[in-house]
């Protein structure tokens, strides 16, 4: 049943890339949320019939409720639906962490600091660029890559074993996902590069969440030792 779940919201993501790259029906039409919403939504219904963690099956939920939101016009709605992401954000990162700590972690390696270090200062490089260029949505977009920034590095502490590095792979394409967003909202919006970004941004998220989901089944199925 998860796997067909699974399928069923991969056939919903192809749908809704169809969609944007046809330009039929426009944005903020009603088939486009539902063909967006569907997708994430079937991974949420294939995790809670499969063994994944209660805090997966939650951040997927917010990820549902945050496409929906996203998918729809108006700043509100907008607001609401990075406020849902970030939630999500946070309960992988509760996760991990979690995870984590019950498999025995007490620190970073010298390559996890490595890899920690590079992430914050690309977080806090694009973070403040971005932000620089988002207007009253400053402090909110801001905040949002601080959010991402520690959901990224719960992943990368993570003990290896089966699942790890599919889970890290989706956590990867999350935040390129993400970064990828909020360049073409802010930088590239009306311009020549919004519907190539459109393209990628799409199948480098639903694979994120579904690769998140995938690994964390694994990761958690296995014995701790």
């Amino acid at each position: 049943m998860p796997i067909l779940l699974t399928w069923f919201g991969a056939g919903c993501a192809l749908v809704y890339l169809m969609q944007i790259a046809t330009g039929r029906p426009g944005e903020g039409h009603w088939q486009r949320s539902a063909a967006k919403t569907a997708a994430t939504l079937a991974l949420v219904v294939a995790a809670l019939v499969s063994p994944a963690p209660g805090l997966i099956v939650l951040g997927l939920a917010l990820g549902a409720a945050g496409d929906f939101f996203l998918s729809r016009h108006g700043q509100a709605l907008f607001l609401a639906g990075m406020a849902a992401f970030a939630a999500g954000h946070l309960a992988y990162g509760a996760a991990f962490w979690s995870r984590a700590v019950t498999l025995g972690f007490s620190g970073p390696t010298f390559a996890q600091s490595l890899e920690l270090a590079l992430l914050w200062l690309a977080i806090f490089a694009l973070g403040f660029w971005l932000s620089s260029r988002a207007g009253a949505l400053r402090l909110p977009v801001f905040g949002y890559a601080l959010v991402i920034g520690l959901m990224a590095s719960c992943a990368l502490i993570l003990p290896a074993q089966p699942g790890g590095r599919t889970l890290q792979l989706g956590v990867g394409l999350f935040v390129l996902s993400d970064t990828l967003l909020a360049l073409r909202l802010f930088v590239t919006a009306g311009g020549a590069m919004q519907k190539p970004l459109d393209l990628v941004v799409w199948p480098a998220y639903w694979l994120g969440q579904a690769l998140i989901f995938a690994g964390a089944v694994i990761y958690w199925g296995f014995p701790t030792g």
